[in-house]
C-alpha cells in the first residue's frame, strides 16, 4: 500500500503505476457535472475559477446532507465518464489528479498522459465508508448547486486504486486483457 499526501507533486504522480493501491490523506476538492460545466465556461471566457484547482485533486462526488456530529454525509464516487467532455480542459488548466469510478474516454487517457496526471478509482457502493475518511468539509464555490457545489475536503487514508497512470496505462484495460487471455486459454 502506498501512502500519499494531497495535493500531489508531479514526482509523486510519476512514481505511480496502473493497479497500484494507495491511501490518500490531505486536501482534495469535489466537483461534478454542473460545476465542471461552469468551470469550463469560465475558462472559455478567460475568467478565473472561483477556486484555484491547479495542482489539486478533484473527486467526482456530491455528498449527502451532513448528519449531526459528522463532517460529511455519504460521499461515494460519481461515474467519471460524465465529466469526460470537461476533463481534458481541466487537466490542461492544471488539475493533476482525478478521483471517480469507471473507465474513461480515449481523449481523457490522452490528456492524462499529456499532462502527467493520474486518474484514481474510488470504491463504488461504499459512500458511507468513504465519508469516514473525511475529517473536514467546506463549501468553496457554486453553493447554489447543493451537493454538486465545489467543496474542499480534508481526508485521511482514503483507499484508492490508480486506474490510469501518468504514462497512459489503464488498469481497466489491463484487467480486461487478462480476463480475455484467461478465457481464451481455458
Amino acid at each position: 500500500m502506498i501512502h500519499l499526501t494531497a495535493p500531489f507533486s508531479k514526482e509523486d504522480l510519476l512514481k505511480l503505476h496502473a493497479g497500484d493501491h494507495v491511501l490518500v490523506s490531505g486536501v482534495i476538492y469535489t466537483a461534478r457535472d454542473a460545476a465542471h460545466g461552469r468551470m469550463c465556461a469560465a475558462l472559455d471566457a478567460g475568467e478565473a475559477l472561483p477556486v484555484d484547482l491547479r495542482g489539486q485533486a478533484v473527486y467526482y462526488a456530491g455528498p449527502t446532507p451532513t448528519p449531526p456530529g459528522k463532517p460529511c454525509g455519504a460521499i461515494g464516487p460519481t461515474t467519471s465518464v460524465r465529466m469526460d467532455p470537461y476533463t481534458p480542459q481541466m487537466l490542461r488548466y492544471g488539475v493533476n489528479a482525478l478521483i471517480g469510478k469507471g473507465g474513461r474516454s480515449q481523449a481523457v487517457r490522452d490528456a492524462l498522459k499529456e499532462t502527467g496526471s493520474v486518474y484514481f478509482a474510488a470504491i463504488g457502493g461504499c459512500a458511507a465508508y468513504m465519508a469516514a475518511c473525511v475529517e473536514e468539509l467546506t463549501v468553496m464555490a457554486y453553493d447554489d448547486l447543493g451537493p454538486e457545489s465545489i467543496k474542499r475536503l480534508v481526508i485521511r487514508d482514503m483507499p484508492l486504486t490508480v486506474a490510469i497512470d501518468a504514462y497512459g496505462c489503464d488498469a481497466y484495460e489491463m484487467g480486461m486483457q487478462t480476463y480475455l487471455s484467461e478465457c481464451q486459454n481455458g
